[in-house]
This record gives structure tokens, C-alpha cells and sequence, in this order.
């Protein structure tokens, strides 16, 4: 059988030369992105400490990176999502523009990707407010989850899309099963995620509902109650109550326009092993 190859330019010569074709597509970057970005950010974002035998040409060339400007926060996340099944990659990691990185992020993530038998992974961070609240959700309508301590690996139901890992095998179990819609440019998405926001009268309980929320918690139960982690082979995940998992060591920060970052009080100690 022939073996693959691929082309390449050769830095002394200027020629593109044929030698075998040993990368892989492993991870993308996505990132939602309205257009600003704090540089606290950038620093955490182009400051990570980068695996060995990870290939680097510059510091753009280690990994592929999607930045959507001007669409709302799900739509990007679907114009990444079918770049990266569209791409062949194995991985996506979510990154939001708002989210600052602990150097050691990826680091970390590689050790999941290597195993590769755990399909979500999120990073640690806690939301813009006072008092600063964890993104650590288990069950819906019932505040944040607090049995856990900064190092722990929880499991949970609810993670956020900040800085997020996800096995492109789980986006792909998804993609033929939810609607396809158009955008106002004319491409065609599937709507792996969706902001929930609708209005209903329940003709049982003869009353109007609302159902609103964050695009990243309706995935996870979408996720869940699809059976799709199933569909994507991961068997023993898929048994688990809280199928998701969240690595406090990978302590993330959430920063305003203004510079602001949170938990600005504090509220992190709480959670810190005496």
C-alpha cells in the first residue's frame, strides 16, 4: 500500500519537497470572538506551555485556530463545530474570548487527548459577578454544585464552554440527528448548539411557560438525554450520572472589557484544601 505523503517547503532551498505525511489533525482551537479582546487574554491565550513532540512552525502553526466575529455565541460555536468535523479533526477546544488560560492548560489537555476515553473536559472558572459563583453544575434549577476542593477532578452534568474539550466523535454522533438551518450569508449549519428561548402554553398544567438559558448547559442536556455519547462509543461514559468532566487544576479566569477579572473577592478560597 502506498503511503501517504504530503508537501512541503523546504527553508533552504524554496522548493516544496514530498516527504510522508506523519501529522495529524488532532485539535482545533475555536474561538467566539465579538472583536475585542482584553490583553490579559492574549497573554494566557499565546503564553501556554506547549507539549513536546507537538508540531510548531510559529506561534500560529501548532494548532489550527477558528475565530468567528459577528454572530451570536451559538452560531459561532456551530461555524467551528462543522469546521472542525468538515477539518478531520479529532479534538475541539472551545476557548472563549472572556476566559484566561493558566499556562499549563493545555498541557493538561494533552493528557486527556492521549488517553482519549474521556469525550468533555472543561477547565475551572467562575461567573462575571458579586459574588462569584463556580460553573460546577450538577442537576438543573438548583444553584452551582460546592462538594469539591482546587484539584479535584469532578464529575458533573453542566459544564461551560470557556475552555472546553471536546472529542470531535461527539460532535459528529450529533450532526445528522439536529436540524439543519441557513444563515443570513447563505451557509448551511446543523444546530449542535442552540440558546434556548421560547414562550409555551402547557395545555395540562393550562398555564405559559418560559424556557431560556446558555447554549453550553442545553448541549449537555441535549447530550445527555440524546443518548449521543453512547452513539460516539464511549460506552462507560455514557453510563455515568454526571458524564462530564471538569479538572480543577486548570484554573481559568474571567475578565470584563473593562479588565475586571472574577472571582474578584475571593470567592476561589473557599474552594481551596486546608
Amino acid at each position: 500500500m502506498k503511503k501517504p505523503t504530503a508537501k512541503l517547503l523546504d527553508l533552504q532551498t524554496g522548493q516544496l519537497i514530498t516527504t510522508p505525511k506523519t501529522y495529524r489533525h488532532r485539535v482545533m482551537v475555536g474561538i467566539p470572538v465579538t472583536g475585542l479582546v482584553r490583553y490579559e487574554w492574549v497573554m494566557g491565550r499565546y503564553g501556554q506551555v506547549i507539549p513536546c513532540n507537538w508540531s510548531q512552525v510559529d506561534c500560529l502553526q501548532f494548532y489550527h485556530s477558528w475565530s468567528p466575529i459577528g454572530f451570536q455565541v451559538a452560531e459561532a460555536r456551530n461555524i467551528i463545530v462543522a469546521a472542525a468535523i468538515d477539518g478531520g479533526f479529532e479534538w475541539l477546544f472551545f476557548i472563549d474570548h472572556d476566559t484566561i488560560l493558566p499556562p499549563t492548560a493545555i498541557l493538561k489537555f494533552n493528557e486527556y487527548m492521549l488517553k482519549g476515553d474521556t469525550p468533555v473536559v472543561s477547565g475551572l472558572y467562575f461567573t462575571k459577578s458579586v459574588p462569584s459563583e463556580p460553573l460546577v453544575y450538577r442537576g438543573r434549577g438548583n444553584s452551582y454544585y460546592d462538594k469539591w476542593k482546587i484539584g479535584d477532578k469532578v464529575w458533573v452534568d453542566g459544564v461551560p464552554m470557556g475552555c472546553t474539550l471536546i472529542s470531535v466523535k461527539l460532535l459528529s454522533a450529533m450532526w445528522n440527528d439536529v436540524e439543519p438551518y441557513k444563515l443570513a450569508d447563505g451557509r448551511i449549519l446543523r444546530r449542535i448548539f442552540n440558546t434556548p428561548a421560547q414562550s409555551f402554553w402547557d395545555t395540562t398544567r393550562q398555564a405559559w411557560f418560559n424556557n431560556t438559558g446558555t447554549e453550553d448547559l442545553d448541549w449537555c442536556t441535549r447530550i445527555i438525554e440524546g443518548g449521543y455519547l453512547k452513539k460516539a462509543g464511549f460506552h462507560e461514559i455514557a453510563r455515568k450520572k454526571w458524564p462530564f468532566l471538569i479538572d480543577t487544576n486548570v484554573l481559568c479566569r474571567h475578565i470584563e472589557a473593562d479588565g475586571v477579572q472574577y472571582p474578584s473577592r475571593g470567592e476561589e478560597q473557599e474552594f481551596v484544601r486546608k
